[in-house]
């Protein structure tokens, strides 16, 4: 009786340490996403003010700043680890409430989304801005910069939404508890 008693303990224990690690991967995607959030609003806030205000001096200070490195090795790394890390949650979550799994996917779905936005736009204006308009043409690095800098909001918010399914999803999970 002792050894059956103690298979089932085991096997408790087992499912909720299982349990534990995809909250734990679902709180780790989250914290990615919002780390990736701030440092957009960061850039909106601080970057793109320095950018814009005084070109085409201010263009020439950024680039000779990013030279070796630049906001987009940071992106490089991360976005995609955010996109990994919600498809995991919505693969560990599959057999979960079809809510959950709903939430999940319009987060995992916005967070490319996000990803689309900054390869299509975002890309392009960075390349206008920092290496191929001559600092003579000012007109046209002023409305690189100011698109940039307009939809870097759009970019953020896209990232906001985000977030908030992968919490409506989080709180969704605990209600089942």
């Amino acid at each position: 009786m002792s050894v059956k008693y103690n298979f089932c303990t085991w096997q408790r224990i087992i499912f909720a340490l299982k349990k534990m690690m995809k909250e734990i991967i679902l709180f780790t995607s989250i914290s990615l996403a919002s780390g990736l959030l701030l440092i957009n609003v960061y850039n909106s806030l601080i970057d793109t003010k320095s950018w814009g205000s005084d070109i085409p001096n201010s263009i020439a200070t950024a680039r000779e700043y990013y030279k070796n490195v630049n906001p987009g090795n940071f992106y490089r790394i991360f976005s995609p680890l955010n996109q990994l890390l919600g498809l995991l949650v919505l693969i560990l979550f599959w057999k979960s409430n079809p809510d959950v799994r709903l939430t999940l996917g319009i987060a995992l779905a916005l967070y490319i989304a996000v990803d689309v936005l900054t390869f299509a736009y975002f890309y392009p204006r960075n390349d206008i801005m920092f290496r191929t308009a001559q600092l003579t043409d000012i007109d046209t690095l002023k409305k690189a910069w100011s698109q940039w800098n307009v939809m870097n909001w759009v970019r953020s918010s896209l990232l906001v939404a985000g977030l908030v399914f992968s919490f409506l999803a989080l709180h969704k999970i605990y209600l089942q508890k």
